[in-house]
């Protein structure tokens, strides 16, 4: 009977294995659960099916993980290597019946008591089987929804229909001995280990399917019948003159603007749309850190997805890969212009929910808004927005708008019954397909409004971008945030839904915490890093050898002395990565008798600026330490770290680094011993030089003593026209900036669109107050001080000779 068995399940197998196909979360499951498949394992799943152990079988295989079907030696008796909690539904009761686990484990363990030395590890594993969270209302779409233990029928439906939609997601294992050694009989024991598991597989179900959706009526009345929009309703009335029934339109109309309508078979079908696209135009998509994600939903925590927007991609990217961590795609925070057709309707159907880019002081607008963002918090729905507000045109992180941010405390404040943890995602491309409409955007042309003629020109345009980096940052638990910044955060609850006193410093904190540990979570690729060398040589030119030099000098740097925990490298040598970004055809090659010549495309060096962009705020220190020493004073290693303490508040303002002042010095401190050790610096009775011209690093030094070279300048013209007039109110301050910015770079060929940017130009200026090193005047002008003079000099021997000179000759 049992090769009988055994030959039907083969001859099965076989003719559904076409239908399945696994994807297994996490991919790596020794590295992140930490299961050891030296170790005897025992797989536990929710529902005795037979599909389930097919997808488990081709998981387990691709894994590395014993066969589910195989048994195990457990104390010289043979013992099953996969368990269940439940029987498949019954067709005609829908009974669903236990299996005898309970039963099985109090043997198991009773084995543990007669044998000391026995472990096992019983890995949990939840299968599902497509993403349907399921709607209030029933239908014939439900009859496919995902369920804890349908019947075959049932199942064989499911399969047949989700059969390409199929999870496999490890849980961490559960010691067998740990679990013997609790208190209580063997049977209370397994009682324990079965209940905890239920409980497991119903977090696990909403992590991956999400809450359940609501109707488009229970929409509306929800979020009509809140106070707050009752009484924006009662005052629409009064100021505009309006009858009842048109403000109550008026306001299901913003509801119908503002809502997703998410549907769960365009993911899917989104799904595969993308992974053929992905394939065509990414050599790969790097994800780190997906595990804290996984942890929080498996916690029941509220996500909020707060990445960097470089890229219209960014909304698909980041989508698609948090569906592909086996974790419930968000709802998306999307800018009113993307709502024209055809996209407007695929991306609302995709969970995104539309917001206008001033609420105007519409505050029935306003209203609905805020409760329809607590309603899917309330429910449980994770979340996506943009804290920068708009896609970075330079490749920096730009200025928080903290608007989301703030709406997102207010909800809390309000109660929402689950914990919320903020998640920062840094997202990079080693190709952006916008960059080249947004150099022209910062040399004065208007932006292109959105159209259907943008999109299909950019799907006809889609071509090989390299690789794709999504970088999930460290949560930010918000509860646990508020308690540390405003301790007495509940005890002011506001009236009339006015903003409580601690909202904005604490917003501005967050938003600044947010794009920190965006910045924190960084991923270095190929174009950034040929583009951060080439930039900084004089000529924009460089052999081929010397790049693949410099790009693993630096690659070796981060490896020995880290900018963050969180960051992340590419795992190629730099050989490889250089080729492999060749290869992407975005820089020019020549070749001479003596190799390969490389340069910016076109000579248009600006487009790297982008690229370069996205990482210097990693180079920053670095640069700093090597610019002190090849600008050609005698300086101590004391004398380094003191200048890094002296510009580090000002770098923090504008690059959002996560370090304070004193992390800063000791990172100074690590990477002037580590520049001595392999020969970047020279030490002479404890002074500090460059080394010589012939040492095999001295061209890697040279180059990364330049890359912070227009940083200091910027600094360097606001810092001299303050000089120049003393007193000076700030908006003639920046102008003067700006103007004496663009003549700079007319006159020397400085490539970087935002040197002469007045956002960047104005973040200085605020630095520059917030760390009082200009005084302010009473009328609000800014006067130059002592601390601004003692600024200036630590400044002025950074910046290039014939700068130095120009700026000397401004006159007021």
């Amino acid at each position: 009977m049992s090769s009988i068995r055994t030959a039907a399940r083969w001859i099965f197998s076989k003719a559904i294995t076409w239908l399945v196909s696994v994807k297994s979360v996490p991919a790596d499951v020794e590295a992140e659960l930490g299961i050891n498949t030296d170790k005897a394992i025992l797989f536990l799943l929710q529902t005795e099916s037979f599909t389930d152990q097919l997808a488990l079988e081709k998981s387990a295989k691709a894994l590395g993980l014993p066969s589910p079907h195989d048994m195990v030696n457990v104390a010289g008796t043979q013992q099953k290597r996969r368990y269940f909690l439940e029987r498949p539904q019954s067709i005609l009761t829908r009974k669903v019946e236990k299996t005898a686990i309970e039963d099985v484990f109090t043997k198991l363990f009773h084995i543990h008591r007669e044998n000391p030395e026995l472990d096992l590890q019983v890995v949990p594993v939840f299968i599902t089987w497509g993403r349907s969270a399921g709607k209030e209302k029933s239908g014939f779409a439900q009859l496919f929804a995902s369920k804890a233990s349908p019947n075959w029928l049932r199942k064989a439906l499911i399969v047949l229909f989700f059969g390409r939609d199929n999870f496999v997601s490890y849980s961490p294992a559960v010691s067998t001995r740990q679990l013997a050694d609790l208190h209580g009989s063997d049977k209370q024991i397994a009682q324990k280990l079965v209940r905890v598991a239920r409980t497991h597989f119903q977090r696990k179900r909403q992590t991956i399917s999400g809450p359940t959706l609501l109707e488009r009526q229970t929409l509306h009345n929800s979020i009509l019948g809140s106070d707050m929009v009752k009484a924006a309703l009662i005052e629409e009335v009064k100021q505009k003159g309006v009858s009842n029934n048109k403000a109550k339109k008026n306001a299901i109309s913003y509801v119908d603007e503002i809502a997703a309508d998410y549907r769960e078979g365009l993911i899917r079908m989104g799904d595969r749309v993308l992974t053929r696209i992905w394939n065509k135009i990414y050599d790969g998509i790097d994800v780190s850190h997906a595990e804290r994600v996984r942890e929080l939903a498996q916690n029941g925590h509220e996500i909020i997805y707060v990445p960097c927007h470089r890229s219209h991609m960014d909304y698909l990217l980041l989508t698609y890969v948090i569906y592909h961590e086996g974790l419930v795609t968000p709802h998306i925070a999307a800018g009113i212009n993307l709502n024209f057709w055809p996209a407007g309707p695929i991306f609302r159907r995709g969970g995104a929910f539309f917001l206008r880019r001033s609420f105007g002081g519409n505050k029935l607008y306003t209203a609905v808004f805020k409760e329809y963002l607590e309603l899917l918090f309330n429910k449980g729905y994770s979340v996506k927005y943009f804290p920068e507000g708009g896609r970075s045109r330079t490749g920096r992180l730009l200025p928080p708008k903290t608007g989301m941010l703030a709406m997102t405390l207010q909800a809390l404040a309000k109660g929402i019954n689950r914990p919320v943890s903020i998640v920062p995602v840094y997202i990079g491309y080693e190709h952006v397909m916008e960059v080249k409409s947004y150099m022209k955007e910062l040399r004065g042309k208007s932006k292109k409004k959105e159209s259907p003629t943008q999109v299909f020109s950019a799907i006809r345009k889609l071509k090989n971008y390299g690789h794709g980096f999504v970088n999930f940052g460290e949560p930010i638990h918000v509860n646990q945030f508020l308690d540390d910044s405003a301790p007495d955060w509940r005890d002011q609850q506001p009236e009339n839904d006015k903003k409580p006193k601690w909202l904005t410093p604490v917003v501005n904190k967050l938003a600044d915490t947010v794009m920190t540990r965006i910045n924190r979570a960084s991923a270095i690729n190929g174009t950034a890093m040929l583009a951060l060398s080439l930039l900084s040589s004089k000529t924009h030119v460089m052999s081929k050898k010397e790049l693949v030099q410099s790009t693993d000098d630096y690659l070796t740097m981060f490896k020995s002395v880290p900018y963050s925990s969180d960051s992340t490298l590419p795992n190629e040598t730099a050989s490889e990565l250089v080729d492999r970004t060749l290869a992407l055809n975005r820089f020019s090659q020549s070749e001479d008798k003596y190799g390969t010549m490389v340069s910016p495309k076109n000579d248009n060096a600006v487009l790297l600026t982008f690229y370069r962009n996205n990482i210097i705020h990693m180079f920053s220190i670095p640069s700093l330490v090597l610019a002190a020493v090849f600008s050609g004073q005698h300086k101590t290693k004391q004398q380094i770290i003191d200048l890094v303490g002296t510009l580090f508040p000002l770098l923090k303002r504008e690059f959002f680094m996560h370090q304070n002042i004193e992390q800063a010095c000791e990172h100074a401190d690590n990477l002037v011993s580590y520049f001595i050790q392999e020969g970047y610096l020279n030490e002479d009775n404890d002074m500090l030089a460059s080394p010589a011209v012939t040492s095999p690093k001295f061209h890697s030094a040279w180059l990364l003593s330049r890359t912070m070279q227009e940083t200091w300048q910027r600094y360097a013209v606001v810092l001299k026209i303050l000089e120049t007039e003393k007193i000076i109110g700030r908006a003639q301050l920046e102008r003067q900036s700006v103007t004496v910015a663009e003549r700079l770079s007319a006159l020397f060929g400085l490539h970087s669109p935002e040197f002469y940017d007045k956002n960047v130009l104005s973040t200085f200026v605020n630095a520059l107050k917030d760390n009082d090193l200009l005084t302010s005047q009473p009328d609000g002008s800014l006067a130059f001080s002592d601390k601004s003079l003692l600024l200036k000099n630590a400044i002025t021997p950074l910046i290039w000779p014939e700068i130095v000179q120009h700026l000397e000759q401004i006159e007021r």
